[in-house]
């Protein structure tokens, strides 16, 4: 029946006059189709992909972390390579373009004196050789992974000349160079230290939240004493007690194992107050009374229901860990040389007097906070994919 409904109303109502069918099934376009097919990852994946920010700070960690494997291809020289003869050296720009004329990429070579008056080496470019860089190249020897050895880099310095893109320090240690091999300590000591955080923070919170009762308020008492101490005083502590005669290999796993071992109290709430709610969903009720262990409930009908949300704590837990290094080894109470990370290097800028005269010194500050923004804006996305009801 077609027509208006009210002798006032100006606008026609139109019916459907086909009779009622409850057994019609609606048909969907490829995209519902497509939408309520996908699986939980596929949802977030394509929620994420919207968060342009979180997108472009992953791609940005991914060049970072290109860096860790392979740090001696990339770095013009090793990171311990001295050079007498350009102590505290200032960046040495790349040019294109000599007198005009397009050229491959080079450098001006460098002229050291010391200025008897501040005895403060000082540097003069002569602008009237260029030097070109060599790509793909033989420069400093290494041993790649620790396997075999090699001298194969991507860019070199010119023959007879130098290349120190970011300046040297005061052994004439290329900045450059140290970053690049810094990104592998600095980088990876985040990655182990979640590791050993998120292990720690499933298992005392699992059973907190799965058991309740006595053993809920015993970890929870045990988390709040952790979680009263100050954090950079305990990491100080700690550090201060590892053997200065250590491998440097062994500081490394120590610090990092301090880190985790102090950053799983946030983590374990975040797991119990999730258990307390879903061991009462009937999924898992009905698998407790099919006579599942509580392990297999735990790790097979519980944990999964908030995988995601376990992503985005770890990747906000990244960089605080970091930073952690990154403050420990510039107190001198972390890595040390011959290791090199971005604190390491940082440890040399100690001096405000120094970083006034020689500021490319300060050099590491600049990564530590584009890798810490970025697994910052990354954990939003995550976070923000991660969740049901955005």
């Amino acid at each position: 029946m077609t027509g208006p409904q009210h002798p006032g109303d100006a606008s026609e109502h139109y019916v459907d006059p086909a009779p009622f069918n409850p057994h019609v099934t609606r048909e969907l376009t490829a995209e519902q189709e497509r939408y309520f097919q996908a699986s939980q990852w596929q949802i977030m994946w394509w929620k994420f992909r919207r968060h342009r920010v979180a997108v472009w700070s992953a791609v940005v960690l991914i060049l970072f972390y290109l860096c860790v494997p392979f740090a001696e291809v990339i770095a013009p020289y090793e990171a311990n390579t001295r050079d007498s003869k350009f102590l505290f050296a200032p960046p040495q720009g790349v040019h294109l373009f000599h007198e005009g004329s397009l050229r491959t990429p080079f450098v001006y070579p460098m002229k050291a004196k010391i200025d008897m008056n501040t005895l403060q080496w000082t540097y003069q470019q002569d602008r009237s050789k260029p030097m070109p860089l060599r790509f793909f190249c033989s420069g400093d020897k290494y041993e790649f992974w620790g396997l075999f050895k090699a001298d194969f880099h991507l860019v070199c310095p010119p023959k007879g000349g130098s290349f120190y893109l970011l300046g040297t320090d005061r052994l004439g240690r290329d900045q450059f160079s140290g970053l690049i091999y810094g990104a592998r300590l600095s980088l990876t000591v985040g990655l182990v230290g979640v590791a050993i955080s998120i292990l720690l923070g499933l298992f005392f919170g699992g059973i907190a939240g799965y058991f309740g009762g006595i053993v809920d308020s015993l970890i929870q008492r045990l988390i709040e004493i952790m979680r009263s101490l100050p954090e950079l005083p305990l990491w100080m502590a700690l550090s201060a007690a590892l053997p200065v005669t250590w491998n440097p290999v062994w500081i490394y796993f120590g610090i990092t194992v301090i880190l985790g071992l102090l950053d799983w109290p946030g983590l374990a709430r975040a797991v119990r107050s999730k258990l307390l709610s879903l061991r009462e969903e009937e999924y898992a009720q009905a698998a407790m009374l099919m006579g599942a262990k509580p392990s297999r409930v735990i790790s097979k009908h519980l944990l999964p229901g908030f995988t995601s949300h376990i992503i985005a704590s770890a990747t906000l837990s990244i960089p605080g860990m970091i930073l952690g290094e990154t403050a420990l080894s510039f107190l001198n109470l972390g890595l040390r040389r011959p290791s090199v990370s971005w604190g390491v290097m940082l440890n040399e800028a100690q001096n405000i007097s120094v970083v006034t005269i020689y500021p490319w010194l300060m050099a590491p500050v600049i990564p530590i906070i584009i890798v810490v923004l970025a697994f910052n804006f990354l954990g939003d996305g995550l976070r923000d994919a991660a969740d049901p009801y955005k």
